[in-house]
């Protein structure tokens, strides 16, 4: 029987973060997975494959809509899906066998099967047992199910089976209008499907900045992509390959149909803990399954710990791997601590959306004072050259001190110019510091700059 300081239960994000973590500060530590690679749902079927595939569209709408007019001539480039698949395995495979690397570096031990927990201080991989003084849980997420959708991975898919169609569609139904369902519904509008979101709220990106919302609704539109709004969906129905879905539209309760040669559903996911065994050993989780923890990631059970997906909190993997990091810090008996306040949020579409810390709509529930800069990107001269003047930059700060609280940006480039105002939040600065921080001109962070001199003076070039 092995035994460790710590063992953890899943690669991805947060699992292997926690390791790479754990064996820095001296912990001898393994990680359960039972896939054939390590880096969990983000690397294998998440994250990085969707990015490839964005990356990969946004260049061809690039070739087809703006290289004529930069005097780039010549015939658009034809679709070859069979290639564009490969790159996106070959995108993974790179970052996969990346994390295999760090581990054999950091003398991380890769405990392969799937593991379950028979009581307190084990772990059980396959027909082996083996010890630990700590026990981390970081299964992640899965798919939630909606009642009426059932998925074949073919014809009705979730995002994993998006990522391996065997052919274009013609015609695609995203069921829900959140982050996943934009991003691949995108990919698959500019490769040419007729792409219809069907969504049970009034707006999309729920949690979002409305005003955010309704100018990335009208973007996208603009882009192809069709919005049905306020629609429950009832069931969907497979037929020779082809799908109906079946929906009432909340405000008369009238009932309509959709075809489509695809459906994708994208309402969410909730957390995997399956097959550990939680609830025999006693450990508490909440009616949506999450795993209750206190400020230090402990469950009910001492030594056993759970960070990521499969406890509370937004299902981000940077926010898994702040909370890796933070764990292995306390269990080296350092003060691990992790900033809810100041997790950013990236949609990854084209423009993308970035949004951290509070909104507008928050702030009124709370009624609390702030005021609101805002700079559009049409005023940005490197934006404008780049054909990408759509968006603004919006920092909302405190009336009276100046403290930025949130700030909300769609845009070129969003999910990386939020960081700089995750950094001055996280030094709790004030508009006017960002405002008197010099910008390198011509730059897209140069809106960034002038949102927040918007909070106050104003702004120079709007």
């Amino acid at each position: 029987m092995a035994s460790y300081d710590v063992i953890i239960i899943g690669s991805g994000p947060g699992g292997y973060v926690c390791a790479i973590r754990c064996a820095q500060l001296g912990l001898k530590t393994a990680v359960v997975e039972g896939r054939e690679t390590l880096g969990g749902t983000c690397l294998n079927v998440g994250c990085i494959p969707s990015k490839a595939m964005l990356h990969a569209t946004e260049m061809l709408d690039e070739a087809e809509h703006n290289f004529a007019e930069m005097g780039l001539k010549g015939k658009s480039p034809s679709v070859d899906w069979a290639q564009m698949l490969k790159y996106k395995d070959k995108t993974i495979s790179q970052n996969t066998g990346g994390i295999e690397f760090l581990f054999k570096k950091n003398k991380i031990e890769w405990l392969k099967g799937w593991g379950s927990i028979p009581e307190a201080g084990k772990v059980k991989v396959g027909e082996d047992t083996h010890e630990a003084k700590h026990i981390i849980i970081a299964t992640g997420s899965e798919v939630a199910p909606l009642k009426g959708v059932e998925i074949d991975e073919e014809t009705v898919v979730s995002s994993t089976g998006a990522l391996e169609l065997k052919k274009i569609p013609k015609k695609m139904v995203v069921i829900g209008a959140g982050v996943i369902g934009l991003e691949l519904g995108s990919v698959y509008s500019r490769l040419g499907a007729e792409v219809t979101v069907v969504e049970f709220l009034d707006h999309i990106t729920p949690g979002q900045d409305g005003e955010v919302q309704k100018t990335f609704q009208r973007m996208l539109k603009k882009q192809g992509m069709e919005f049905i709004m306020g629609a429950a969906v009832q069931s969907t129905t497979v037929k020779n390959g082809k799908a109906t879905v079946a929906y009432k539209l909340r405000k008369d309760d009238s009932e309509h149909t959709l075809e489509a040669d695809t459906v994708l559903l994208a309402t969410g996911r909730r957390p995997y803990t399956e097959g550990l065994g939680l609830k025999e050993i006693g450990v508490e989780t909440t009616d949506r399954g999450m795993v209750k923890t206190d400020d230090n990631f402990a469950t009910s059970v001492k030594g056993i710990y759970a960070i990521g997906d499969c406890i509370a909190g937004p299902m981000l993997a940077h926010k898994a791997e702040d909370e890796g990091m933070a764990l292995a810090e306390i269990l080296a008996g350092q003060k691990g601590h992790v900033n809810y306040g100041v997790i950013p949020g990236v949609i990854y579409t084209h423009p993308e959306v970035a949004a951290v810390g509070k909104t507008e709509e928050a702030l009124k529930e709370e009624g609390r004072k702030y005021k609101v800069g805002k700079f559009p990107f049409m005023g940005n001269a490197r934006a404008k050259a780049n054909f990408s003047g759509d968006g603004f930059v919006k920092i909302i700060a405190d009336a009276e001190t100046d403290r930025i609280l949130g700030a909300h940006i769609i845009g070129p480039m969003a999910g990386d110019l939020i960081h700089e105002i995750c950094v001055a939040m996280e030094f709790g600065a004030a508009a006017e510091d960002l405002a008197r921080t010099c910008h390198a001109h011509p730059t897209y962070s140069e809106a960034v700059r002038e949102a927040a001199l918007a909070c106050n003076d104003g702004p120079i070039h709007a």
